[in-house]
């Protein structure tokens, strides 16, 4: 198998599980009535706390979670495939911090889904390809530009049931993650003249320069 396509395979892996893991609640919450909507994050309460860990796994409606899969198998799987050195703990800390964030400054309702989740992974994708000057991560990107671009209007209070603190929290939790990770991760590709210089300056610096003066002569010996 081309390790190209090995590599996707893998790439898609956790992002299924999640996948699964969320519909599988749904359809339980939803056959059973358990409303599970009272495990969501509700800010400044320490029952509330819960909904941290919890959240983004609880959906309340059809459309709902139908609006969330999709994003969610993109996103994650360019985490995975791209970032596979950094994915679980980009994931993990765009999870946790998202979620602290909205119980810090959220309103008081209660907050589920995993949009927040959503615009985390963007937010990272997009500014780490941009930081990173990389062709190949620019491009997705781009390519996150364009797809997901309408995300930027869930960041602002325009809809009274959707929690655009959770969006807003997300993105800038994104944000925070490409900067502190922009050294780590792949990174741009040298072009060979840059190589050439760098092999320069090496053999350069390996030279003893020290013993000369600047018009080649030989300094003398102090001692």
């Amino acid at each position: 198998m081309d390790i190209a396509v090995k590599r996707f395979y893998l790439s898609l892996v956790f992002p299924v599980i999640f996948i699964i893991v969320i519909w599988l609640i749904f359809i339980l919450d939803l056959s059973l009535d358990w409303d599970l909507f009272y495990w969501g994050l509700y800010p400044r309460k320490v029952s509330g706390l819960w909904g941290i860990l919890f959240s983004p796994l609880l959906h309340g409606s059809l459309k709902h979670i139908i609006a969330n899969t999709i994003p969610i198998l993109v996103l994650s799987t360019g985490l995975f495939y791209f970032y596979r050195d950094l994915a679980f703990r980009v994931l993990i800390l765009s999870y946790l911090t998202t979620g602290v964030l909205v119980w810090c400054f959220g309103r008081p309702s209660y907050h589920i889904g995993a949009s927040g989740l959503i615009y985390a992974l963007a937010g990272f994708l997009f500014f780490s390809g941009v930081l990173r000057k990389h062709v190949g991560l620019m491009a997705i990107s781009l390519i996150i530009v364009f797809q997901y671009g309408s995300l930027v209007w869930g960041i602002f209070p325009l809809e009274e049931k959707v929690s655009w603190e959770g969006h807003l929290m997300g993105l800038i939790s994104g944000v925070i993650l490409a900067l502190f990770y922009r050294n780590q991760g792949p990174q741009v590709d040298k072009f060979p003249w840059e190589l050439e210089d760098e092999t320069d300056e090496q053999s350069d610096s390996s030279l003893p320069w020290s013993d000369y003066e600047i018009e080649g002569k030989k300094k003398k010996n102090l001692d």
